[in-house]
């Protein structure tokens, strides 16, 4: 049974920092590539931010030189977001693509998501 937990989230003032975590667990056997998406309210799920299997990262253009996304070698992405603004606001899900167990192809797996709320 693969798990993506997360942690963080929260309140924070216009102009804060936040930072999210997503560990992964289970019989992973690769990580083809794991991030963050977010959802406001009568919005779309959108990408906020993916680290891909080499290293390499895709971003949003709207949190360009805020956020930064990092992964260890323990299966967590992390996503440091600094100089928060009001429409950050969003429900954040971690998101991951893995092959598990002895299965070839890989799925895509998500989080329960977590709240980050940001007041002006």
């Amino acid at each position: 049974q693969v798990q993506l937990v997360e942690s963080g989230g929260g309140l924070v003032q216009a102009g804060g920092s936040l930072r999210l975590s997503c560990a992964a667990s289970g019989s992973i056997r690769r990580i083809n590539h794991m991030g963050w998406y977010r959802q406001a309210p009568g919005k779309p799920r959108d990408l906020v931010a993916r680290i891909i299997s080499g290293g390499s990262t895709n971003y949003a253009d709207s949190v360009k030189g805020r956020f930064t996304i990092s992964r260890d070698a323990l299966n967590t992405v992390d996503l440091q977001m600094n100089n928060l603004k009001p429409e950050d606001s969003a429900v954040y899900y971690c998101n991951a693509l893995l092959e598990v167990g002895d299965i070839t192809r890989p799925y895509e797996y998500w989080g329960q998501g977590t709240q980050v709320t940001v007041s002006s």
